[in-house]
């Protein structure tokens, strides 16, 4: 009875105290917006220079956001916004090619399938020296892009330089819907295990992942690598339901944590397309946002060994709000919690100048510094790791390239544009004359060394001959892909790739998931990459 009348009494003075909370932040509310009408006021009447008030007003915005010291919210202007919309939606209006800045030169670095520039016949290595009426020269990427994409079913004129020929191409395009392709292929690698590589989570991931794994399925899979290396993310339901293929109905899948109420849970709505498959998924440095979310919720319930390195771990909830005048902003309003409990979200380091710096993960993470982690457990008591990001069950590193292939690259890195072209021309040149199963010989060598002496390359031939797996790697890579495409290219390069070859070597010793865990089980990290 005393207990109760003890706890009775504090709810009755927490009361005074907490209104008294609300009354002070409400005033301290009230001045603050005081004190920005005046200072405003003051600007924008007595500044020595005339001020536009509207451009005053977008910038203390963004100062507001500033303030939050999150790199994750930002305030959109109606083309920024168009952008992010097309970045996260995977489609836009366009002409089908991937650009980037080399050294200054906007270049072409992918042409899509399908689209008007395939079908204008622009090849990766031209150059963008104009755009409608307008030169290129001392343009951003983003500007280029800008010009490029609109309304499909609208023009665009783009001037091309391209080595080798002396006048600039012109083509006219007609605007298409473009969409970019999640799953930019998927094959069946030997011992019947299927691979497919999830590039970003736009509004068809899913969709696309289904249908690829439905059709190797039908042709006898056994087992499935997913590869999510590089994947920065996308749409949140998108990776719900894509973890929703592998587990049962009513399986946590997320948990999201704002700053207010009681957490809000996500779980599988539907039942799985492939319940039972053995799986393992591959992480890196840059897998990301949705990417880990699916990585993470697979891992708990375990349904899936993750294996690579360490991921990026972007565990924040972004809610986009729509502003007046087209505007919007991009806040951050809760975080990302795996089935388990784990925080997805890594801290970031803060510079002295207020900047953030998004430091990979340390993915050489030893024994000491992961049993430094906070410790979960998995739906089976296996230990899984938070403190941020996804921590792989098997960590294994890229292959590192030798020393001399490393004094090669360094070399070359003033001319990695010439470079560039003369690989692409060489291996352009040698499409049509190779088979799928070619090997890089030694007139190939001479070929390309050749080709980049052409293009002003100087280079000693001694540490030309001193790199030549490096060489051969790059020559086979881009000509298997310019000849046959991405999948038969990445058929060519298995050997090379370290953690799909861990990840194939563990599915057969281990025929089903739980074998697949018991093998890694065994799996020092410290020989991992050997």
């Amino acid at each position: 009875m005393k207990a109760s009348r003890s706890l009775a009494i504090g709810a009755i003075l927490l009361v005074p105290v907490l209104t008294g909370a609300f009354v002070v932040q409400e005033r301290r509310a009230r001045d603050g917006a005081r004190l920005f009408g005046q200072v405003l006021a003051i600007v924008s009447d007595r500044f020595v220079d005339s001020v536009d008030v509207n451009a005053l007003y977008e910038k203390a915005a963004r100062g507001m956001l500033a303030e939050l010291r999150d790199p994750y919210s930002e305030l959109y202007t109606p083309k920024q916004l168009e952008a992010f919309n097309t970045n996260t939606g995977g489609f836009y209006g366009g002409v089908g090619m991937l650009i980037e800045d080399q050294q200054g030169l906007i270049t072409v670095s992918r042409v899509f399938p399908h689209t008007p520039a395939e079908e204008a016949g622009i090849r990766e290595g031209d150059r963008i020296v104009g755009v409608d009426t307008f030169s290129t020269r001392g343009w951003k990427m983003d500007q280029v892009s800008g010009k490029l994409k609109g309304t499909p079913g609208s023009t665009v004129t783009a001037k091309f330089a391209r080595p080798g020929v002396p006048d600039p191409i012109v083509a006219t395009f007609t605007r298409r819907v473009i969409r970019i392709p999640a799953v930019p292929y998927a094959v069946m690698l030997p011992e019947k295990v299927a691979y497919i590589p999830v590039q970003q989570f736009s509004e068809t991931a899913a969709q696309e992942l289904a249908t690829n794994l439905m059709r190797l399925s039908n042709e006898g899979a056994k087992a499935l690598v997913l590869d999510l290396r590089g994947n920065g993310g996308g749409y949140l339901e998108q990776a719900l339901e894509m973890a929703n293929m592998f587990v049962p109905k009513g399986q946590t899948l997320l948990s999201v944590r704002g700053r207010q109420g009681p957490a809000d849970v996500y779980s599988s709505q539907g039942e799985p397309i492939a319940p039972k498959i053995p799986m393992v998924i591959l992480t890196d440095g840059y897998t990301a946002s949705a990417s880990e979310i699916v990585a993470g919720a697979l891992q708990d319930h375990d349904r899936a060994l993750i294996l690579g390195t360490t991921s990026f771990g972007k565990g924040l909830v972004q809610t986009v709000y729509q502003l007046d005048g087209g505007y919007a902003i991009k806040l951050t309003t809760a975080k990302w919690y795996t089935p388990s409990g784990r925080s997805i979200q890594k801290e970031r380091r803060l510079l002295d100048d207020g900047s953030f710096v998004e430091v990979r993960p340390d993915s050489v993470e030893s024994d000491s510094s992961r049993r430094a982690r906070p410790k979960f457990r998995s739906d089976s008591g296996r230990t899984v790791y938070g403190g941020g990001a996804i921590t792989p069950d098997v960590i294994v590193q890229l292959d590192t390239i030798t020393t001399p292939e490393q004094q090669f690259v360094r070399k070359l890195a003033s001319k990695q544009q010439d470079v560039y072209l003369a690989l692409y021309d060489y291996a352009f040149s040698m499409k049509n004359s190779v088979k799928p199963d070619f090997t890089v010989d030694a007139s190939m060598r001479d070929a390309f060394f050749a080709a980049l002496q052409k293009r002003g390359v100087v280079l000693d031939r001694a540490d030309y001959d001193a790199a030549r797996p490096y060489i051969d790697r790059i020559l086979a890579t881009r000509i298997a892909r310019l000849a046959f495409g991405d999948s038969i290219a990445k058929k060519r390069e298995i050997g090379d790739d370290a953690q799909l070859m861990k990840a194939l070597e563990l599915i057969k010793k281990g025929r089903t998931q739980r074998e697949i865990f018991a093998v890694a089980s065994q799996y020092h990290p410290e020989k991992r990459g050997k």
